[in-house]
């Protein structure tokens, strides 16, 4: 049987967090319904768990407002006045698109995403991470890092 991450071996996981793989439905971007729940999630508690704290608006959240030129911090910014107000998401995505480019280029963004952890250093980093995990014979089931958020989170057995 393929051996589960050792509970705790990440720190806390947020269950309540979307798949990096869910598209966001006005954009088709992939990964932003978690960045934006991040951003949600730190305006609902004050902060996220140290666990995600150390990559948010890093990582790949900065690495997506980098594709789409924009400061990570003023799509929290507008998630956090969105919530502030009462808005709903259909707002929030209103706002949010007259930051964003014209063309948020998605197809290439979701094609850069998904093969996140798929160079030698980022099978690397995975064989790494897997190995703290205690997972080190799921090197060959998870291919990228949004596959390894998704296996750290419970998405793939």
């Amino acid at each position: 049987m393929p051996s589960k991450p050792i509970p705790g071996s990440t720190g806390d996981v947020l269950t309540c967090l979307p798949s990096p793989y869910l598209p966001h439905a006005p954009t088709g971007l992939l990964y932003l319904p978690r960045f934006l729940a991040k951003c949600r999630y730190v305006k609902e508690h004050g902060k996220l768990p140290p666990s995600y704290a150390k990559n948010y608006k890093r990582g790949i959240d900065r690495f997506l407002c980098l594709h789409l030129g924009i400061d990570p911090n003023a799509v929290e910014r507008i998630v956090h006045e969105c919530i502030d107000a009462g808005l709903d998401d259909a707002e929030r995505d209103r706002r949010l698109a007259q930051i964003f480019p014209a063309d948020v280029r998605a197809a290439h963004w979701n094609r850069e995403l998904v093969q996140k952890g798929m160079t030698p250093a980022g099978r690397e980093f995975l064989r790494d991470a897997l190995t703290a995990m205690g997972c080190a014979d799921r090197v060959d089931d998870i291919k990228s890092v949004p596959d390894l958020i998704d296996f750290d989170e419970g998405r793939i057995e």
